[in-house]
This record gives structure tokens, C-alpha cells and sequence, in this order.
């Protein structure tokens, strides 16, 4: 079995990203030239170590040089704050898609087999049997929460079934340093981080030990020591927060980085493009790290974007991006591993598509066939499965058997199971802590809501449950 560093991995980052045939570490800006712009000698391919920021310089007009000879205006450009730009007689027009569509980086084909001469970051089998168990606990758990809402006893979930793979081999690939600023489908980062079972019920069930007091729905997910942020449900709108929680972390010079989950669905709303354009201009060290999975609830990707996917928007803002197989574990951890590096060592942002698909409904709000094939659905399920490819990876390294396969899922089911039952057990919020944590003291019109909805409760009784703490 082969083995080799992330470093491959990185070349292969730095060169599909831009089309250069080598790559050099951006050199010091030079002094702006007394006047500016100018025309000047192409370098050589391959040399741009002037291609690089430069901030607040004039562009003003200014004749140029004479040019007797096209084949002098030929070797000529402009030099513009962001680069030099090639002059040229011929009138020609970007053309709006690339002859072939951008590979997808993967390592382990469908049946769990590495693919010959794949390169990847080396896992343990520490690290790998770390992985497999929470992608099956991730998967009871998912089940269970989903039939505890359609009994009534939580109001809403969502699952994150097709989708294992993105969630924990991305969060394998991180250290508890990295902030987190999640979507909604991303409690498999922090089940990765250490988050227990019981804290998932908590929350999900709205009782007093939630962190979030009951103010939130179930699944919006939030924990400090964890570095995880509190899940919004409005789309995409973390982005641009996530690019400024990491050019915080730039300028305390931290060796960490930021993270930022989002849907395919969330790359068509305006934080996102607003987002990539701020890390960029900023040299943020953020990733981006979207899950394409062709459904944005039942917009499907071919009514959000004409480009190729979502890869080829990171070149559009000058960020290095790559497009990885989401239900391959190793690619998805190689690929993030190598990103981390890159995002802090060379202090810049990078943009990751993953390639999956949403097996469940988009939420217990939604029914999926309504918009979709049942076949389409059942075929990415038992083929192309992440938890079982992964599985049959271990299999073949003799890192996992059946019995252990057995004994995880019995356990996984126990403890999910006993944190349900705790948690219905445990008193709600109350009502004063609804009004709390905005202010430092409450505001009047506050301290008459609560007045309202007190007296709201003592007239109508019937209506609230009656171990609802006053």
C-alpha cells in the first residue's frame, strides 16, 4: 500500500489552480516605479513573483513608450496594481466554460480499493478507526434523532446521511486550535471535537443544559470550548464572518486557521462572493469548504450556476481551489490537510468542492422524492455509500472485522438511546431566559414582552404544558 506526504498534494493545489507550468512564493512588494503606470517587458513564463498585491498605488494615465513594430506592442503590458497585463492586437472574449471540466481528486474508488499511483496524506490506524466510529455513530444517531422527531418528541432535525465523509475526514484533518463557522450539516465536525452525545440531546430536546437556553431550533449546534460556532439558519451568511474571525487570527500571528462550511445552495447568495473577495484581497487564512450535493432543498445545482461547479469560482477571486471526491474520506482529509498547511503557512485562503450527494430529505420538513428519482436516491445510496467505501478501506488494511462492526453500532445505539431518555428528564429553560443575554440589563420594552407572555400563560393554562417553568 502506498503511502506518500501531502506535499504532492499541495502541487497538485498550487498548479491546477492557476495553469502555471512552476509556482514561487510571492516575493516582497517593490517600491511603486516615479511614474505609473508603465509598459514593460512579459517575464518569462512562469516567473510571477511581481504578480502580487499592490495596495493604494495611482493608476492614472500616462503615455507610453514608442512602439514602431507590432512585434514590439507585442512584448509589451500594462502595468496594473494587481499585475502586468499582456497587450494585444486580437480582439478576443474570455470564453464562459473551459474545454474539459475540472478533475476531481479522489484515492479510493467505489469498492474501497486505493486507486494505483495515488498520492495521499498517510493516515494511522489510530486515526483511521477514529474516523470509521464516528462516521457510525454520526449515522445512529442521525436515524435515531430523525424518528424522535416524527414521534413528536423534538419539533424539527436534519441528517447528514451521504455526507459522513465530509464531515469527519474535514474534521480529522483539523486541530482543536481551527475555528469552525459551520452550516446546519456539519455535526459530525463537531461530534469529531469532542461534543458527547448528551450535549447533542440537549440541545436538540431544548432543556435547561442547552447551551443555547431553548432559544435555538434543534440542530443549531454552538460550542466555545470547542471552537465551534453557533449554527445560523440563515444561508451563508457565516462566510464573510468566518474571513474576519481569520484575519483576526492573522494578525495575532496564531498557527491556526479558520474553516467555513457551506452548501452548494449557499455559493449563490451574495455573503458568498462578498466572502471569497474579502479573503482574497486580505490574504485571510480561511477555508472554504463547500459540499456540493446538487440539492439546495430541491433546487437542484443546474438552476443555480452555469460555471463548472463551484471550484472554478476560487480562481475567478484569485484563491487556490480543488475539487475533491466528498465520499472519499482520504481525499476529503488529504485535501483539507493540505489546505490547513497552505492556509496558514503561506497565509491565504483556499476553496475546496467536494463532490457528494444528499442521500436524506433535506430536513423533517421535506420530502425529497417529491422533486428527485427514487432511483436516484437509492442508487448513491448502495453504491456509492462514503461509510461503506471507507469500511472496506479498513477491511483491507486488517484494521477492522465484523465483530468490531457489531459491538460499534450496539454501543452507538446505547448511548444515543440512554442520552435521549436523560434529556427528556431535564427541566426546560425558564421563561426569564428568553429575555436575558442581550442586554446587560433588560430594556423596558423587554421587561413588557415578558409581563405580556406571563400573564398570556396565567390566562390560558390549557395552552402550555404544565411543567413549563414560570
Amino acid at each position: 500500500m502506498m503511502r506518500k506526504s501531502g506535499s504532492t498534494i499541495i502541487k497538485h493545489l498550487k498548479s491546477s489552480s492557476f495553469g502555471l507550468t512552476s509556482w514561487t512564493p510571492k516575493s516582497p512588494l517593490p517600491l511603486a516605479p516615479p511614474s505609473f503606470p508603465q509598459i514593460l517587458q512579459i517575464p518569462a513564463a512562469g516567473d510571477f513573483s511581481n504578480f502580487c498585491s499592490r495596495r493604494f498605488e495611482s493608476v492614472n494615465a500616462e503615455k507610453t513608450p514608442d512602439s514602431d513594430t507590432t512585434d514590439r506592442n507585442h512584448d509589451q503590458a500594462l502595468v496594473f496594481p494587481e499585475g502586468k497585463v499582456k497587450f494585444t492586437p486580437e480582439m478576443r472574449f474570455i470564453s464562459e466554460t473551459a474545454e474539459e471540466r475540472e478533475c476531481c481528486y479522489r484515492i479510493l474508488d467505489d469498492n474501497g480499493n486505493q486507486i494505483l499511483s495515488s498520492n495521499y496524506v498517510e493516515v494511522s490506524k489510530e486515526v483511521a478507526v477514529k474516523m470509521y466510529t464516528n462516521m457510525v455513530t454520526l449515522q445512529t444517531m442521525d436515524t435515531i434523532f430523525y424518528e424522535a422527531q416524527r414521534q413528536g418528541r423534538i419539533s424539527f432535525y436534519l441528517t447528514t446521511v451521504g455526507e459522513e465523509a465530509t464531515n469527519i475526514a474535514s474534521a480529522a484533518a483539523l486541530t482543536i486550535d481551527d475555528i469552525v463557522f459551520p452550516q446546519y450539516r456539519e455535526a459530525g465536525v463537531l461530534l469529531w471535537r469532542g461534543f458527547t452525545l448528551q450535549e447533542f440531546a440537549n440541545q436538540c430536546f431544548s432543556n435547561k443544559a442547552d447551551y443555547g437556553k431553548g432559544r435555538q431550533m434543534p440542530i443549531h449546534y454552538g460550542s466555545n470550548k470547542l471552537n465551534y460556532v453557533t449554527i445560523a439558519s440563515t444561508v451563508a451568511t457565516q462566510l464573510p464572518q468566518a474571513v474576519g474571525a481569520a484575519y483576526s487570527l492573522k494578525m495575532d500571528r496564531k498557527d491556526a486557521c479558520v474553516v467555513a462550511y457551506v452548501g452548494d445552495g449557499g455559493t449563490s447568495e451574495g455573503d458568498f462572493h462578498a466572502a471569497l473577495n474579502f479573503a482574497a484581497v486580505k490574504e485571510a487564512p480561511v477555508i472554504f469548504f463547500c459540499r456540493n450535493n446538487g440539492w439546495a432543498i430541491s433546487t437542484p445545482t443546474s438552476d443555480q450556476f452555469r460555471s463548472d461547479g463551484v471550484v472554478v469560482k476560487g480562481r475567478a477571486y484569485g484563491i487556490r481551489s480543488i475539487r475533491v471526491d466528498g465520499n472519499d474520506a482520504l481525499a476529503v482529509y488529504g485535501a483539507v490537510h493540505a489546505a490547513r498547511d497552505m492556509a496558514i503557512r503561506e497565509q491565504r485562503p483556499i476553496l475546496i468542492e467536494a463532490l457528494t450527494y444528499r442521500v436524506g430529505h433535506h430536513s423533517t420538513s421535506d420530502d425529497s422524492t417529491k422533486y428527485r428519482p427514487v432511483e436516484e436516491i437509492e442508487w448513491w445510496k448502495m453504491e456509492r455509500d462514503p461509510v461503506s467505501r471507507f469500511r472496506k478501506w479498513m477491511e483491507n488494511n486488517s484494521w477492522w472485522s465484523d465483530k468490531q462492526e457489531l459491538e460499534a453500532r450496539n454501543s452507538a445505539r446505547k448511548q444515543i438511546l440512554h442520552a435521549i431518555q436523560e434529556a427528556e428528564k431535564v427541566d426546560k429553560p425558564p421563561i426569564a431566559d428568553i429575555f436575558t443575554d442581550v442586554y446587560d440589563s433588560p430594556s423596558s420594552d423587554l421587561r413588557e414582552q415578558e409581563k405580556l407572555l406571563r400573564d398570556t400563560i396565567q390566562r390560558h393554562p390549557c395552552d402550555y404544558p404544565s411543567d413549563f417553568p414560570l
